[in-house]
């Protein structure tokens, strides 16, 4: 695979609402499509739509999964596997598109969305929905592994990608954008990815790519 073969998705904008650390000001959505030789794997699915509190409080503009997809001259009816990085509303509100799929989530993150108010439990808890537990890191396919990063969410997991331009990872909301990931306080996940020293990192809620600073060798 090469660094190419992960392909951001703008599949919404927000407004973020008054509760908000980042309140009135507006936010992309991101998920991510890894061509992979076994096949295409979909990172996240966004927002979904007709939920009156998401749209009151947060105003989105959502652009459906599979035209987002199809827009990059890709089968959207092909994906082979789907992983939340973790289940709140603007990463799984989409899933639903992919019924039967199996998605990877966290045993972590299952027993959280339990919760009332969590997520928008009708974007996630839906006929033919096929999640696949998992416990901590685990490898995917070869090349492709998730790993768990707690924090943001209890069941919070970014995804690794080795490719022939080095490691490229999807950092989820493991940091909320770029910038925070290269400069602010870390804790033990954020860590963990930015040892990792990839050559690529993308985020759910910031189009920016940090890249490998050749002469220092961090992300920059």
């Amino acid at each position: 695979m090469k660094s190419e073969d992960i392909i951001p998705l703008h599949v919404a904008e927000v407004t973020y609402p008054a509760m908000h650390p980042l309140a009135g000001q507006t936010g992309p959505i991101l998920a991510f499509l890894i061509r992979h030789p076994q096949g295409l794997v979909l990172v996240d699915t966004g927002i979904g739509e007709g939920d009156a509190w998401v749209d009151e409080n947060y105003l989105p503009k959502v652009r459906p999964i599979k035209d987002v997809i199809f827009g990059k001259r890709e089968d959207a009816d092909a994906i082979i596997l789907v992983v939340n990085t973790h289940l709140h509303f603007d990463h799984a509100g989409q899933n639903s598109e992919y019924p039967e799929t199996a998605t990877l989530i966290q045993d972590a993150e299952w027993e959280a969305a339990q919760v009332d108010g969590y997520t928008v439990r009708a974007w996630v808890d839906f006929p033919d929905a096929n999640y696949v537990h998992i416990t901590g890191d685990t490898e995917i396919a070869e090349g492709l592994r998730v790993l768990y990063t707690p924090g943001h969410t209890p069941g919070h997991q970014s995804v690794a990608v080795d490719t022939d331009d080095g490691l490229v990872l999807i950092v989820g909301q493991a940091a909320q954008d770029a910038r925070t990931f290269a400069t602010g306080p870390a804790d033990p996940s954020l860590q963990r990815l930015r040892d990792l020293n990839a050559a690529l990192i993308h985020f759910s809620h910031d189009r920016a790519v940090l890249k490998r600073t050749p002469a220092h060798g961090v992300p920059g």
